[in-house]
């Protein structure tokens, strides 16, 4: 019996096209012959639409949007209830992008009805998604990091002068503004003075009522991808040759002019510190399935992580894939596999806990 994969993708965030590009590639890339392979489109106004099974190997992303053919679903529990029984193996993919996708609601939703589903859960959802938790606990676990602080729209809007002289003592110019729950490099700006600070956490606070204030490191950004559940494990270090000073919306999804050199130019030794770094950074914020641990690594080997991403991009220009084809030969495919399997695995692991509970 064919495995059924629900992918569910769109969604009302921000990050919404980045989400279709992931989910493009996503769904062409599973076996139809080993896959009943079911796209679930989430419209920009949180509308879940279901494009019923795929019968063809290859799909555009007009073809992967709410058309005429598709069915609307009126109950997001009631689409779960019918598509979800035990007499079928399925399976929901969830390739949302920032807001209510990647954030751990989401996942809060398909832990209540007991769906197994692909990637992290809760908890690490939540943290990863939220800049500032994430660094709260990187400094519990002596994560090397960037001096930071964060502030929020209300006491910004009560004393602006305040939150202008704590960003200055605690952090200091240059410095990156960004919203503290979102991905993509959205609402993100490199500050050198006051007004350019007065502006960047004005765009900033349009995204989320609480923003992180980041230094500036001087360095190469290089990432690490981990994949597993309770035994991860780190691939080789990658980075981009970049034209821009940081990697924004743009050059993520829009350019194609990122180059990815994998492995990176670095020592041996120094890779060696990264990828158990970055096992550590999975096993603290309680991860599971994968991750992409972004660094700065400066000229003198001194690497800070940046940050964790939960639901890294799966496009043509992600790097996450590419790691693991370098690292040990994982093709796209193989990898999606991968990590359907551990999406079981995990659910079947968190649900004989339940029974023992019951049992006794």
């Amino acid at each position: 019996m064919k495995t059924n994969i629900y992918v569910v993708y769109g969604g009302k965030s921000v990050e919404h096209d980045a989400s279709l590009l992931s989910a493009l590639s996503v769904i062409n890339s599973l076996d139809k012959d080993k896959y009943n392979v079911y796209p679930v489109y989430i419209t920009r106004s949180g509308v879940w639409c279901e494009l019923g099974r795929l019968k063809s190997n290859k799909k555009n992303i007009e073809q992967l949007q709410a058309s005429s053919s598709a069915t609307v679903t009126d109950s997001v529990g009631e689409f779960i209830f019918k598509n979800f029984n035990k007499n079928e193996k399925s399976i929901v993919f969830p390739v949302l992008h920032g807001t209510n996708g990647e954030d751990g609601t989401i996942q809060g939703l398909f832990e209540i009805l007991n769906v197994p589903y692909v990637g992290n859960g809760v908890l690490a959802s939540a943290v990863g998604i939220d800049k500032v938790m994430m660094k709260d606990i990187f400094s519990l676990g002596n994560i090397p990091q960037a001096k930071y602080t964060s502030i929020r729209v209300h006491n910004w809007k009560a004393d602006e002068e305040q939150a202008y002289r704590q960003i200055e003592a605690s952090v200091g110019y240059p410095c990156f503004i960004k919203p503290a729950k979102l991905g993509s490099s959205v609402g993100i700006n490199r500050c050198e003075n006051r007004e350019q600070l007065k502006e960047a956490i004005k765009e900033a606070f349009l995204y989320d009522i609480k923003i992180i204030v980041e230094e500036e490191l001087i360095g190469r950004e290089m990432q690490i991808a981990v994949i597993g559940n309770d035994y991860p494990k780190a691939s080789v270090v990658g980075e981009y040759i970049q034209e821009r000073q940081f990697m924004d919306y743009a050059a993520k999804y829009v350019d194609g002019k990122l180059v990815p050199v994998i492995p990176a130019k670095i020592s041996e030794e120094t890779s060696e510190a990264m990828r158990e770094v970055a096992i550590e950074t999975f096993k603290l914020t309680n991860c599971c399935g994968l991750v992409r641990v972004d660094y700065f690594v400066t000229d003198e080997n001194k690497f800070y992580v940046n940050e964790v991403n939960t639901l890294p991009g799966f496009t043509a220009y992600s790097m996450f894939p590419a790691l693991w084809e370098k690292t040990d030969g994982t093709t796209y495919s193989e990898l999606i596999e991968k990590l359907i399997e551990l999406g079981f695995c995990m659910h079947k692991q968190k649900n004989s806990i339940l029974n023992m509970r019951w049992e006794k």
